[in-house]
């Protein structure tokens, strides 16, 4: 979880190899309204979200039995009790980063549909993880592979080595 251009994408797959597990990015799972809406600057609102996040609990419950990755910004709190009501085991690593760094890579970022200026209001949305929500959040000047070595790590602590 995290804003645009914190590296979800990156580490998800890293972190779905490292755990031999499917991956699926949560862009996939927008339909082409939302896509369309963010690509023109505009936030999408509560009622945009409903199908993506049902889409994408609907993935993670159908995984359950293997496990998954799934990179979602999943910004505030009730997106993310929204996706635990249909896997109430997820684990969220929340991918941060000082806003002048995230907005550095989103302008090297090629071929996104998400503009950097809607950085600022997904900034404005976040709400970190609660002490209570299973998770764990990471700052992203780390590399990509110490940041899935540190979740594998979690996540072994949480579940037991030979999970």
């Amino acid at each position: 979880m995290g804003v645009s251009g914190t590296g979800k994408t990156t580490v998800g797959r890293l972190l779905a190899d490292r755990l031999g597990v499917p991956y699926a990015e949560a862009d996939d799972f927008h339909p082409p309204a939302n896509i369309a809406k963010m690509a023109a600057g505009m936030p999408l609102d509560d009622a945009d979200r409903e199908p993506w996040l049902r889409a994408i609990g609907e993935w993670a419950a159908g995984h359950r039995d293997r496990g998954g990755v799934v990179s979602c910004s999943a910004l505030k709190r009730r997106y993310r009790d929204r996706l635990r009501a249909d896997d109430p085991d997820l684990f969220f690593l929340h991918l941060s980063g000082e806003p002048a760094l995230v907005a550095r890579r989103l302008d090297e970022r090629k071929g996104h549909f998400m503009p950097k200026a809607m950085l600022d209001s997904q900034l404005a949305a976040l709400e970190p993880l609660g002490e209570d929500e299973a998770g764990m959040a990471t700052d992203v000047t780390a590399s990509p592979q110490d940041i899935t070595e540190r979740a594998v790590a979690a996540l072994r602590r949480r579940t037991g080595p030979g999970q």
